[in-house]
């Protein structure tokens, strides 16, 4: 028999109510998620229905009450409490032989007594049939034969017979507790065989019933849906980033992030950490738990497209697995507004100018609550120009409309990261953590160098005119085991130095993975339509190459991966690889202490130190920054200089972004107070001494006047109100830049009296964008050449838009030219012919020769046409007038942005898939989005060249992504359609 204690920890434990319990107040297991109150902040509500408590991972031993308190007895104090009393009872009816009243008692004060209580509609059916069998009288004396048991699925307790307490026995010699009563009377009923009434068969299949839905939703919520055991999230996300990412432990710092206060009560955070620490693994799991947990949508800011393009291949396949959408928002792609899902939450990956589009658009939705989480990487961005500008808009339109979403910044240490704080109102973490040791060496002067190079390489006199610095010494001391990056001043040192080191390099470097190797030749050449770079020629074979922004997208993926892989071991490359995509060395080499013709930043020579060390492949790594005598003073300052400050820069280049801002704010009715929030106001003193943050609205709003991008009226009691114009509103919404607004206008405007629709010249002509057009000179002879091959149509366009023939022909003679003439048109049409080339024959490489221009150059210039061209699709859509451009620019943008074959334009939709790998695909029998997202991996691996198994994986998954967005836009408008307006007219 159980103490009174003991009893009382059993009730506890079971979380047991009192006499009169209601299904709403209890939580079990298995409640609905409806019916729970609340969670707890380690735990989410629900995933797909089931919820999950805490108590259920930490301890499988806990009693569950299936049934809600009802069917068990044990989980009744009350009912316990009463048995006690009986007992003792008993012992006294016993002592006073009056057996009678005892058996009375029993019956009628505890059992009748507590179901009178309880409502019909409350209880189960087993239940309703076993108050039936206790308040009905009894005429039958063979009341053994309907006894009751109620199973406890954990640890199944013996339910009371209240028939066969009745049974009149003599008093036993060791007289027995109420638990052997009980014990014995169920050995006694399990060994009894006797007839079962309907009543029983019907009370039993129902039991029968709900045992086993209850047991099915215990396994489901235990097998599948498991939440909580990290960080909040299931088990399942745990073991995805064991497959998809190799990482089995977070560091200390990560979990320490993760449990921070601010992160768990939802406050914003900036932390910051030196490259390679792992903090972008802490943003995937915060974006994870908002989409799963809170079922919020999340948006993920990025500096650069190829970042967007690799993190949508890389967290595809955990939105296959997890159930939600991944979208990808950068160049042309994305989609204003966003398609409303019922059903699923979405992960918005986007540029720092798509990301700025995706926000007003759903502000003027009224749908940016529907964003949980905004996570900002590199947000030292803030202070990089008009991006930072764009940059900074954003982040003070989600603080000023949205109270609810929660900012997460990711930076390198900034030397005045409190005036981000003030503006983001976040706290901050900063921890110097590194996975790997780095050792960072200083070299002077050659006197230096010699020491450490003694033994390793044989300089002749003529090698030490070639390679004063020791390069050759240096890099050799680790390739080709082991990887090396150098990082140089400009574009042609990085093709320079990777052909003067192949030179000088034994010939045993040829034979280090040599298949593999030509295998990558091939596959350059591939991807150049059979045209291969000369340096790369030459340095490929020996485990070199360059990387920078000259290679176009197919050669850079190939360089990365091969690099990644191992087959290079060494690239020369210039400071943009420091903030592009992961590429770390054992040993990192500065060769000069200058980004062109500019003395290092800080924050520069920090990115370009931490791609040294490789974690679980290194123990350690190293850099080396080579100095001239002339650097030695300024480098010292560098080194121990505090970082960088990151300043407003919405006053850049004349305050463009400001009147920017004003404008798009005006267009959204959200003026009032706004600029307040902005990093402008918190650094107002510094930034802009002389004028206030007021007078300088006033002034932007002035000037936006003078651009007739709106208007100021008076309403009834002589308030001024600013509204938007036509122009406005259509700059606005097409994110078009103030400074050319006014001219995209009348070029369109223009176009109207003559467009040209034979020939896609001149829709080509409108989309160039004017920011590239300083960019490139033309060359007059090639001007003149292309200019005579088009067509009669053609020129007449192009004198039209103000170019003619013979203007072409005198610049290509060396003529002087009378009439002066737009610069900017001259130019604009020179850089429209390009891609009208590209068009035609999709052939960068043949294009780039034909116009002397760098491959590196002329994607650029494609790239920034094709957003270009979705921003004036979106500027066209705002004005009537413009009608005609709506479906001849959305063809034409998609043509721009893939700019292959038609047939490779669907695979080319895939993340990460440039145009060599469409081929192969396309070559292979791949020819859809549905023969990719149900492609076999394995088959994959051994049908596509130089595919390797992870690649594949992340093909198939943003395949299967891209799929799944089709089909889901295409349900949510057939349920609008379907749905009854709330509107309807009725009687």
């Amino acid at each position: 028999m159980y103490s009174d204690k003991q009893m009382h920890e059993i009730v506890v434990k079971r979380n047991s109510s009192s006499r009169k319990r209601s299904r709403d107040g209890l939580k079990s297991h298995i409640t609905t998620a409806k019916k729970r109150s609340s969670v707890t902040s380690e735990t989410c509500s629900t995933v797909e229905g089931h919820p999950y408590t805490q108590d259920m991972s930490e301890n499988k031993s806990t009693e569950l009450d299936l049934f809600e308190g009802y069917d068990s007895i044990v989980g009744d104090s009350s009912f316990l409490a009463k048995l006690e009393d009986v007992e003792l009872q008993m012992r006294q009816c016993h002592d006073q032989q009056t057996p009678n009243a005892c058996e009375d008692d029993l019956s009628d004060s505890i059992l009748a007594e507590d179901f009178r209580d309880l409502t019909s509609r409350a209880l189960p059916s087993s239940q309703l049939e076993f108050q039936k069998a206790v308040t009905t009288p009894h005429k039958s004396p063979s009341r053994g034969a309907h006894n009751t048991s109620t199973p406890d699925l954990v640890n199944p307790k013996p339910a009371v017979n209240h028939a066969d307490l009745n049974v009149n026995k003599p008093p036993p010699k060791a007289r027995r507790s109420m638990k052997d009563h009980l014990k014995k009377v169920l050995i006694d009923n399990a060994a009894t065989s006797s007839t079962v009434s309907k009543t029983v068969q019907q009370k039993e299949a129902v039991m029968t019933e709900e045992m086993s839905f209850a047991m099915r939703a215990i396994e489901s919520i235990s097998a599948e849906q498991d939440l909580g055991p990290f960080f909040g999230l299931p088990s399942k996300v745990k073991d995805l980033i064991l497959i998809l990412k190799g990482i089995q432990n977070l560091y200390e710092w990560q979990e320490t992030c993760l449990s921070l206060d601010s992160v768990q009560q939802r406050r914003n955070l900036i932390y910051s950490l030196p490259t390679s620490g792992g903090k972008t693994l802490v943003a995937e799991i915060l974006i994870l738990k908002e989409l799963l947990c809170r079922k919020k949508d999340a948006l993920l800011i990025l500096p650069y497209i190829s970042l967007v393009q690799e993190k949508v291949r890389g967290l595809s396949s955990f939105g296959i697995e997890l159930d939600f959408m991944v979208e990808e928002y950068a160049g042309s792609k994305g989609r204003f507004p966003p398609v409303k899902r019922r059903n699923k939450n979405s992960l918005y990956i986007t540029t720092i100018e798509k990301g700025h589009s995706l926000v007003n658009s759903l502000i003027e939705n009224d749908r940016l609550d529907n964003i949980g989480l905004v996570v900002v990487d590199e947000l030292h961005m803030l202070g990089d120009g008009s991006r930072g500008a764009i940059l900074e808009m954003t982040l003070s339109k989600i603080l000023y409309m949205s109270k609810s979403t929660q900012i997460i910044g990711m930076s390198a240490t900034l030397g005045n990261v409190g005036d981000l704080q003030t503006f983001l109102k976040a706290e901050n973490y900063t921890n110097d953590f590194r996975p790997l040791f780095l050792n960072s060496i200083r070299y002077q002067s050659t006197e230096l160098i010699e020491p450490l190079c003694d033994g390793l390489f044989q300089y002749s006199s003529g090698m030490q005119k070639m390679d004063p610095d020791r390069i050759i010494a240096l890099a050799t001391e680790v390739i080709p085991q082991q990887s090396c990056l150098i990082f140089c001043a400009t574009k042609k040192n990085c093709e320079n130095l990777a052909g003067m080191i192949c030179k000088y390099l034994n010939k045993e470097f040829l034979k280090h993975r040599e298949a593999e190797k030509a295998t990558l030749l091939g596959e350059l050449k591939s991807s150049g339509n059979g045209s291969l770079c000369p340096v790369l020629q030459k340095t490929v074979p020996f485990g070199l190459a360059y990387h920078h922004s000259g290679l176009t997208s197919d050669e850079r993926k190939l360089v990365e991966e091969a690099y990644s892989s191992g087959v290079l071991c060494l690239l020369t490359c210039t400071s943009t690889l420091a903030a592009g995509i992961n590429l770390p060395a054992r040993r990192v080499i500065l060769r000069s202490p200058y980004v062109a013709a500019e003395f290092l930043k800080r924050s520069q020579y920090k990115q370009m130190v931490g791609r040294a060390g490789r974690a679980g492949i290194d123990a350690m790594g190293e850099s080396i920054l080579i100095l001239q005598d002339k650097d030695i003073s300024m480098a010292k300052k560098l080194l121990s200089a505090p970082m960088e400050k990151c300043y407003s820069n919405l006053l850049h280049d004349g305050g463009r972004g400001l009147l920017s801002l004003v404008l798009s704010l005006i267009g959204l009715k959200v003026l009032r107070d706004f600029m307040k929030g902005t990093l402008l106001s918190v650094q107002e003193a510094q930034v802009s001494p002389e004028r206030s943050l007021w007078d300088l609205t006033v002034e932007s709003i002035e000037t936006l006047k003078q651009k007739s991008l709106i208007e100021v009226s008076a309403d009834v009691n002589n308030q001024t109100i600013l509204q938007i114009t036509r122009l406005g509103r259509a700059t606005f919404k097409g994110s078009v830049d103030l400074s050319c607004c006014d001219l995209l206008y009348r070029d369109l405007s223009k176009g109207l009296e003559g467009l040209l629709l034979n020939s896609f010249l001149h829709l080509v002509y409108l989309i160039t964008p004017y920011d590239m057009v300083h960019q490139c000179k033309p060359d007059w002879m090639i001007y003149f050449r292309q200019f005579t091959n088009l067509s009669a149509a053609e020129q007449k366009m192009a004198t039209a838009v103000g170019v003619p023939e013979s203007f072409v022909a005198r610049m290509a003679a060396g003529q002087s030219v009378r009439k002066s003439m737009d610069i900017l048109v001259v130019n604009r049409l020179y850089l429209a012919l390009v891609l009208y080339s590209l068009l035609k024959e999709t052939n960068l490489w043949n294009v780039s020769d034909r116009f002397q221009l760098t491959r590196g150059f002329v994607q650029t210039l494609l790239s920034s046409a094709s957003a270009f061209g979705s921003s004036v699709l979106h500027f066209t859509e705002e004005l009537e007038e413009f009608w005609a451009y709506k479906a001849l620019l959305s063809e034409l943008t998609r043509r721009l942005t893939y700019c292959v074959q038609a047939e490779l334009i669907p695979l080319m939709e895939v993340a990460g898939v440039m145009e060599h790998r469409a081929k192969q695909l396309y070559n292979a029998g791949y020819k859809t989005l549905a023969h990719l997202a149900n492609a076999d991996p394995q088959i994959l691996v051994q049908t596509i060249e130089n595919l390797f198994k992870r690649q594949a994986n992340q093909i198939i998954a943003s395949a299967k992504m891209l799929i799944k967005e089709k089909a889901e836009a295409l349900q949510e408008e057939v349920d609008d359609l379907l749905m009854l307006p709330s509107d309807l007219p009725s009687l």
